[in-house]
């Protein structure tokens, strides 16, 4: 091998090694800020609407004091955004996919709250999804798309 090449070869080395450290500086960053971030759904919905004599809708308020919650109107008039986040930052360790998928992000519920709150308030219930035809249960695929499914519920929709 020449030398231009060894010598490509090392910087291409240490390139990739230097783009690995600021990724994994960046990914225990985002964990570290994951915990405290706001997290918004737009109602279509007046203010007053959403959170009548300073009260939030009934899923976030079984939280209590553990949330902190702000109403401000949505831009381009287009309904109002309702954020809310933990008072308390989560643990990072909870912020991992061991512990997403096992159902212990405490950010979950907060998620599923906001969804909550955004349908009661513009359909005057929770909408549930019909079960799906595949997550039956009697083949593995439809094994596989009803555990997804069911963990799905803290996370969004599939």
């Amino acid at each position: 091998m020449n030398r231009l090449a060894r010598t490509a070869l090392v910087l291409a080395g240490a390139g990739a090694g230097a783009a690995a450290l600021r990724g994994a500086a960046t990914a225990r960053r985002r964990a570290r800020e994951n915990g405290s971030r706001w997290m918004v759904v737009t109602i279509n919905r007046a203010p007053t609407d959403v959170m009548p004599r300073d009260t939030p809708p009934s899923p976030l308020d079984e939280f209590g004091d553990a949330l902190e919650i702000t109403v401000r109107p949505a831009p381009g008039d287009r309904g109002t955004e309702l954020a809310a986040r933990l008072r308390e930052p989560a643990p990072p360790a909870s912020a991992s996919l061991p512990s997403r998928l096992a159902g212990k992000d405490p950010r979950q519920g907060v998620r599923r709250a906001l969804r909550e709150a955004k349908s009661l308030l513009e359909a005057g219930e929770v909408m549930l999804p019909d079960a799906p035809p595949t997550g039956r249960g009697d083949t593995v695929g439809g094994k596989a798309v009803g555990l997804a499914s069911k963990r799905a519920g803290g996370e969004g929709v599939l």
